[in-house]
């Protein structure tokens, strides 16, 4: 398929938004597992062999006719990077100016564990207070492309959020299945949104099996993690961004909170993109997969050199966001860890608690929890001599701490008055 020349509209504030195309630039997906392509502009979930299915876009066409240079009169969002994004027609585009976050330096942080060079993304300023938004956007923006009008998730909490969001945004039902002890502030957003709840007496396992079951029968279409292609392409911006933020050079290494890992994958999946277009080089950032240890079977298939992790019996963490007993994707963040020279490991909940307080009174920085954890993991990584002190480190905080007072709030407990 051909590329088109681009020309932005703008949404009701006047602003920017995308660029409007009357082609695509995709020329297939590809699953992740066995190599199979499938048809796009048609909806899809997993491959037949279990695989999730990735976006692959003719990168020497698009190169012709996009530069870097074309980014200063782009939108400022996630949507400047439409060319690479999957959606044909600007009319589908379901935004609430998710992306761009910005990238800040955490001095006092830094000089207290031992960097000179530490710098937060803070993905806690999107649009329903996580990262979660940029995949959201996406991948609803192609239900709506696609003509889908049901669409169903489970989630921990945040992707519950932005999903129920986006869908009362595009006018569409969201049925949501989150645990029962899932943050008050997800379970009060995805009821104003008017999305449908269930909370469920499990993991987010228990309510991806239930969405499962249901979908085919009440005509749901399925965005779980990684079982649609489309939420990864949304979260891949972060990749794109952090190199424009940072003049086109990837840092030494970036933190990343895993859970499912799915915004580890987009951005790896970015970095090639951006190689392919000619924009950076072939050096990669060290990834650092992080987890809790309640709740880590990343870390543990990363120390045993397994392919693919092992269901994390009990798990338990005060971080929601990490308390995935088993990712879809996660031969594909262990791939990401070990081809970058990175590595997974584990934070318990009392440290990533510590450090979360530490970032918010010396940056004023409001992390979550799973933002916290990296900056635990980023000083003991300094210790153990895995990075040294002048390594440009990169952590991305992939939420608001206000989504999380529940947590905080036995940490800083009210007094009585």
């Amino acid at each position: 398929m051909t590329a088109a020349r681009l020309s932005f509209r703008v949404d009701q504030w006047g602003n920017q938004l995308t660029a409007s195309t009357t082609a695509t630039h995709v020329t297939n997906l590809e699953c992740s597992l066995c190599g199979r392509d499938y048809e796009a502009g048609k909806p899809h979930n997993l491959c037949s062999c279990g695989g999730p299915l990735l976006v692959r876009y003719d990168l020497d066409r698009i190169g012709e006719s996009w530069r870097r240079e074309d980014l200063a009169s782009a939108p400022n969002s996630m949507w400047r990077y439409s060319p690479v994004l999957p959606v044909v027609s600007s009319e589908s585009i379901v935004s609430l100016g998710e992306g761009m976050t910005p990238l800040l330096p955490a001095r006092r942080t830094g000089k207290r564990i031992g960097a000179t060079d530490l710098w937060i993304k803070d993905e806690g300023l999107n649009p329903t207070g996580s990262f979660k938004a940029r995949g959201m956007s996406c991948a609803v923006s192609m239900c709506v492309e696609l003509g889908l009008k049901k669409l169903a998730a489970p989630s921990a909490g945040n992707a519950a959020s932005a999903l129920a969001a986006y869908a009362a945004a595009a006018g569409l039902e969201a049925h949501i299945f989150m645990p029962k002890d899932v943050p008050q502030s997800n379970f009060v957003e995805c009821r104003a949104y008017g999305a449908r709840v269930t909370l469920v007496d499990g993991l987010i396992s228990d309510c991806g099996r239930i969405v499962a079951e249901r979908a085919p029968i009440e005509g749901w279409f399925d965005l779980s993690t990684l079982k649609e292609p489309y939420r990864i392409e949304g979260k891949k911006t972060m990749g794109y961004e952090v190199a424009e933020q940072l003049g086109w050079k990837l840092p030494c290494a970036i933190f990343y909170p895993t859970g499912g890992g799915v915004g580890m994958i987009g951005m790896w999946k970015a970095f090639q993109e951006m190689e392919d277009l000619g924009w950076i080089g072939p050096e990669r950032p060290k990834m650092i997969a992080v987890q809790a240890e309640g709740c880590q079977p990343v870390t543990r298939a990363f120390e045993e050199g397994a392919e693919r992790s092992r269901f994390w019996e009990g798990a338990a963490t005060v971080a929601s966001g990490l308390r995935v007993p088993k990712p879809l994707g996660d031969f594909l963040v262990l791939d990401a860890v070990r081809k970058s020279g990175g590595t997974a490991i584990a934070i318990s909940d009392s440290d990533l608690m510590d450090a979360g307080a530490m970032l918010a009174s010396e940056e004023g920085i409001f992390a979550s929890p799973e933002g916290a954890a990296c900056v635990a993991a980023a000083e003991r990584l300094l210790q153990s001599g895995f990075l040294k002190s002048d390594d440009q480190m990169v952590i991305y905080n992939t939420g608001s701490g206000l989504k999380y007072l529940e947590a905080y709030s036995a940490r800083f407990p009210r007094p009585d008055v």
